[in-house]
């Protein structure tokens, strides 16, 4: 099973990372938190290990977790979710971004793979 912790849903993924992640079994979406710039490091802690609690209840230790996102929560949960021995994965693209003629900057992004933390 492939838990998606992130702000991007399993449905609105491109083809290839679909098929990417159908590799790992079923997919399931646990949407990633708000994490306000103004929190200190105790309070991004403290919400990592509640997740980290939510997700270990929901799941167990077996499945294998994709996790993309603000990155100070991002490395706290991984580094949690790694200790206690469970697979975590971010997903990797190749970004090209152009101007616009009205000064608009157009981002696209491309998933490539998944590579383990």
């Amino acid at each position: 099973m492939l838990i998606n912790f992130s702000n991007h849903p399993f449905d609105q993924w491109g083809e290839k990372q679909l098929k990417a992640a159908m590799a790992y079994g079923e997919v399931k979406d646990v949407p990633f938190p708000a994490v306000a710039p103004e929190m200190s490091a105790a309070e991004v802690n403290k919400l990592a290990d509640d997740y980290v609690d939510m997700l270990l209840k929901r799941f167990g230790t077996s499945a294998t977790i994709h996790v993309m996102g603000e990155m100070t929560f991002t490395y706290a949960v991984v580094s949690r979710l790694k200790a206690l021995g469970i697979r975590c994965l971010a997903s990797t693209t190749e970004w090209n971004a152009q101007m616009t003629d009205v000064g608009q900057k157009l981002s696209e992004f491309r998933f490539v793979q998944f590579r383990e933390y």
